[in-house]
């Protein structure tokens, strides 16, 4: 019978400069689950190790971003069992920035296997308290915006178990945030269900006229980005060694649609019905 697997601090240590080296290099590594059984539990040791490693270079964490917070894609994802809960991974200000008037233009070098996910953003203008409900989440929120994550995948064909993601810096690449809009207490108070019934369109271009590619609904992620954010605020509570959420904190909620494959000379634009966010435009180079 096989023994579990209980991560240790130095091999934590080991996979989180073995990742980081794929990051910088651009390459493509083997599932770290392929030769251990990660547990959940170890990803976010080594994901805690990438925090230090980083934080000592001179990065510094500006928010996190959720992942597999929509359940309708969770069945694509998982190689020995699918993917069944979201997760989260820390954001550094290397990897964010605002688009001009709504409009950009990223670079894919160096991008492994890269995605676009269309997202809902917060700024946390306050930090939740311990036992917070989702109406006082959601009035901490100082601000919310629409934004592309641009998700990358070190692991072949994007094959990989949760425990995998959850090392791999949740898979995040980049984060690229449209203008953002000021919450009044009113919004604030009616945020969950405003974002429950809200949709956004996602279309794109290869030099031509643009093409619907798909749509998604805020109450995909997790029935509504709030509550996804409640549901990272209550992990938190459950692992001592990260940071709970702060005031200042940019949290990407998660993709409203599936992730799509993403190259160099193409522009994606999206709008939103039911929501008064601006759509973004990004063309890659």
């Amino acid at each position: 019978m096989r023994e579990p697997f209980m991560l240790m601090s130095t091999q934590a240590t080991r996979y989180a400069h073995q990742l980081l080296a794929a990051r910088a290099q651009s390459q493509q590594i083997p599932c770290l689950s392929r030769a251990n059984d990660l547990s959940i539990a170890d990803a976010y040791d080594i994901a805690h190790s990438i925090l230090n490693i980083r934080t000592a270079q001179g990065e510094t964490m500006v928010g996190r971003k959720i992942g597999f917070t929509n359940r309708k894609i969770w069945s694509h994802y998982g190689e020995r069992e699918p993917i069944s809960a979201p997760m989260w991974a820390p954001m550094f200000d290397d990897t964010v920035r605002f688009a001009e008037d709504n409009r950009g233009v990223q670079s894919l070098a160096g991008a492994v296997q890269p995605r676009i996910e269309p997202e809902i953003v917060f700024k946390l203008g306050r930090a939740p308290s311990a036992r917070a409900t989702l109406e006082e989440v959601a009035d901490c929120i100082e601000w919310m915006a629409h934004a592309y994550e641009l998700v990358a995948c070190p692991f072949p064909d994007w094959k990989f178990e949760a425990a995998d993601a959850i090392a791999a810096f949740g898979l995040h690449g980049a984060l690229i945030i449209g203008e953002p809009h000021v919450l009044s207490s009113a919004t604030r108070a009616n945020l969950p269900d405003i974002l429950t019934a809200a949709s956004v369109s996602l279309s794109y271009s290869e030099g031509g006229e643009f093409t619907l590619h798909s749509a998604g609904f805020g109450s995909n992620v997790l029935d509504s980005p709030v509550h996804a954010v409640l549901q990272l605020h209550q992990t938190l509570q459950t692992q001592p060694q990260f940071a709970p959420l702060q005031a200042g904190e940019l949290i990407a909620t998660g993709t409203l649609t599936d992730a799509h494959p993403i190259k160099p000379g193409q522009t994606w634009s999206s709008a939103f019905s039911g929501l008064t966010l601006p759509g973004l435009t990004l063309s890659f180079v």
